[in-house]
This record gives structure tokens, sequence and C-alpha cells, in this order.
């Protein structure tokens, strides 16, 4: 036990832990929007399900991780026509490519949802299957957490210390997601805002995938996106939400002023 809590593997946990709720973000996103799909008495309790029950097999997973890492990266099929595609699929491709094209399903129904003419309150009073939210969350809560495992692999090999750092984590993700959907109810017009970041996350992990499958279409390789770029995608879009908003309260005090003038 000396040899798991001395002062390095300490420093490593705080670091873990911080990993953990970055990479954390854009989960907490899509757990904010799926939860808003069941009764809203149940809302908060499927957040939490979801959670717990995700932070139990990303500790199962990353278990398995360390014991079969390479059979996560050896080729499962793969396909080659001359000068037109090729690729090289793992399971780990697999699940990144999905789960990205998953996200992307899902921000874009959500997105057509909202534009769509259709009563969006009776809409959201259907009723929706509790358990099948929360085995979406749960899978999509693993997905995102590849990344993180494999970067916390990359700090450490001590299996306890990266236990307590996804636990530490999870309740930091229980005690976050309540508070990230009450602010997007609170402020609906953040909501598409928080779609559009969740489309270009799912075109990263998408390239991610692809990347790691080595993917090309007439020659031309599918090269990942870089977090740097990845950032400055979501700066620009909050920027643009941010002038928009405040040139769209500055209209709307000019316009009060001609009425009353």
């Amino acid at each position: 036990m000396e040899s798991v809590f001395n002062i390095d593997n300490l420093i490593t946990l705080g670091l873990l832990t911080l990993l953990q709720a970055v990479l954390g973000f854009d989960n907490l996103l899509y757990i904010s929007i799926e939860s808003k799909r069941a009764p809203i008495e149940k809302q908060a309790m499927v957040r939490r399900w979801g959670i717990g029950i995700a932070v139990i097999l990303r500790i199962i997973l990353l278990f398995v991780l360390m014991k079969v890492i390479s059979y996560f990266r050896n080729p499962i099929f793969g396909l080659h026509l001359k000068n037109i595609m090729y690729c090289s699929f793992n399971l780990h491709s697999l699940v990144v490519l999905l789960g990205g094209g998953f996200i992307i399903y899902t921000a874009t129904r959500e997105i057509l949802h909202m534009m769509s003419m259709e009563d969006m309150e009776a809409e959201n009073s259907k009723p929706k299957s509790v358990g099948l939210i929360i085995f979406w969350i749960v899978l999509m809560n693993v997905v995102f957490s590849f990344d993180s495992i494999l970067s916390a692999m990359a700090l450490s090999d001590v299996f306890q210390v990266m236990a307590a750092a996804i636990i530490a984590g999870g309740v930091l993700m229980i005690w976050l997601a309540d508070r990230v959907a009450l602010f997007l109810q609170k402020n609906r017009m953040y909501e598409v805002l928080g779609l559009f970041i969740l489309f270009v996350v799912g075109i990263m992990l998408v390239s991610e995938g692809g990347h790691m499958a080595h993917l090309s279409f007439f020659g031309h390789d599918v090269t990942p996106m870089s977090k740097a770029t990845f950032y400055f995608v979501i700066s620009v879009l909050v920027l643009t939400d941010f002038v928009q908003s405040q040139y769209q309260k500055k209209l709307m005090k000019m316009k009060g002023l001609k009425i009353k003038s």
C-alpha cells in the first residue's frame, strides 16, 4: 500500500483527475441533452445512474485494457480497393468511429427537431424509456472514456491510481451534470451552441477513428482533428454566439426605443 500512495502517485492522481474533468466536458453536454428526453422528475436520477454505471464500466474497461491492450490495436478486418479506398480496422478505431458517428446523428437530430414546426412542449411530454436513455448515456460515456483511459495509461501504470482518478472524475461529473443541465434549461439559446459543439466533437471522433484505421479515399488519408484545432473551433463558436446575442440585444433595445418614440 505504501508504494501505491506515495507522493509521486498522489501528484499523478491529481493530474489524472484534472484530465478526467477536462476530457469530460463534451460528455457532460451529451448527458445533459440526452437526459432531457426523460420525464422531468426523473432527469436527475437518469444522469446519476448513467454516470454511476459508466464509472463502474470505465474501471472494468481500464482493467481489461491493461491486460489485453494489444488486442484492441490488432487489425480485425480491412478493405483495399486500388486507388479508391483503403482501411484496416481494429477494435479501438471501430469504437471511436461508430461513437463519433452516433454523436453526429444525435446532434443533427436535435438541431432538426429545434428547426421543425412541431410543438416542442408536446413532443417533450411524450414518455421516453428511462432505461433506454440510461443505456445510451452509459454507452456514449464508455466511448468518450477511451481517450481518457489511454491518456491515463500513458501517465501511470498503477491500476489503483487510475481507478481512483476515474471515481473522482465520476463524482465531479455527477456534481456538474445537474448544474450544466439546469443552465441549459434556463438559457435555452445556449442549447444550439451546445449541440454544435457536440457536432464538432463527433467530427473529431470520426476523423480520429478513421486515422486509427488508416482510412483513405482516392489516395487521400483521413487525418485526425488536432486538439488545438478543436479548441480553436469551439472558441470561435462561443465567440460568435456571444457577439450574436449582444448584437441581438442591441437591436431589440433600438427597436423598443423606436416604438416608444
